[in-house]
């Protein structure tokens, strides 16, 4: 069940529009699954997505009541890079910019499509419209994830991040210098109450906990820190915004960046630089790496250490 409370920024709005938000799905889906009953305002069912909501109210969205668009069909055309492959499994590179399974405004060229089209059992994996998949990366993130190509694996692989078994390591360059050379944000994560577009944290957020390190920092020509973070939790812009919490936004970053500039980037400097987890039939401790793509490397090129 999806729980939101109205932000101040949606005071006014109509129900159709806060339920497309919160739910991510299109406007009409919105109004289909008010339709349909599910959803509630302060516990009781709404019979119109006309309804205009107030801040502080409380909406619930049963997902099983959005309507279903179909299974997402493959797509020779879509671009990954492949770096493991077994009867089990899949290791992919993604790059920057590909979204990785169909959702609101995004319904076809995603990695799921490029994905059903190399390895069309995928398709009866889990769940129809993000087969296979394990856990996700921002479109704009680049990096590995792990992708099941069985039932069996994707049960396992799903137990190994819930349990923290398997663990993932990402690059980011953030504006500022870190205090402490080493620590980890504790902090639960939720919807932003000002902005529902956006995440945040927030009292009433799931718990979200972030290791960082500091690897080096950068005085010229900007005062610029380059970190190794690793999850102990996997939530939505889970290091965007733990990271804008303490300060330190991600240069490019410009959902959680402010204003300040992209320093030529066109998305978020985050990197998925390494993945590792037990192989679910063998037992094997694999581990992958991946090195910066060409984007993030430019921009460390032209950077001065502190002094």
């Amino acid at each position: 069940m999806i729980d939101e409370v109205v932000p101040s920024a949606l005071d006014g709005q109509r129900l159709d529009r806060v339920v497309a938000l919160v739910a991510d799905v299109s406007r009409a889906e919105a109004a289909a699954v008010v339709a349909a009953g599910g959803v509630t305002v302060d516990g009781h069912v709404a019979s119109s997505g006309k309804l205009r909501l107030t801040e502080g109210q409380r909406i619930e969205v049963d997902p099983s009541a959005i309507p279903r668009v179909g299974p997402p069909v493959a797509d020779v055309d879509v671009a990954f890079e492949v770096v493991h492959v077994d009867d089990h499994l899949v290791v992919v590179d993604k790059p920057a910019g590909l979204v990785v399974h169909p959702g609101a405004g995004n319904v076809d060229g995603t990695l799921v499509n490029g994905l059903l089209a190399r390895f069309p059992e995928l398709a009866g994996v889990g769940d129809e419209e993000r087969p296979g998949i394990v856990h996700r990366l921002d479109a704009g993130s680049s990096g590995l994830l792990v992708v099941a190509r069985t039932s069996e694996a994707l049960d396992d692989l799903m137990a190994q991040f819930a349990s923290r078994a398997a663990g993932r390591t990402y690059t980011a360059l953030v504006w500022g210098h870190p205090s402490a050379p080493h620590g980890v944000i504790d902090a639960p994560i939720g919807r932003d109450h000002r902005d529902p577009l956006r995440m945040a944290v927030a009292a009433d957020g799931r718990p979200a906990r972030t290791e960082y390190e500091v690897v080096e920092c950068y005085g010229r020509p900007n005062d610029l820190a380059l970190l190794t973070c690793r999850l102990e939790t996997g939530r939505t812009h889970q290091i965007r915004v733990h990271l804008t919490s303490i300060g330190h936004p991600l240069v490019g970053d410009t959902t959680y960046g402010g204003r300040r500039p992209v320093l030529g980037l066109t998305r978020p400097f985050l990197h998925a630089a390494a993945l590792r987890f037990v192989h679910p039939a063998s037992g094997e401790e694999l581990i992958f790496e991946s090195v910066l793509p060409a984007d993030l490397t430019d921009l460390l090129a032209q950077l001065q250490p502190a002094d």
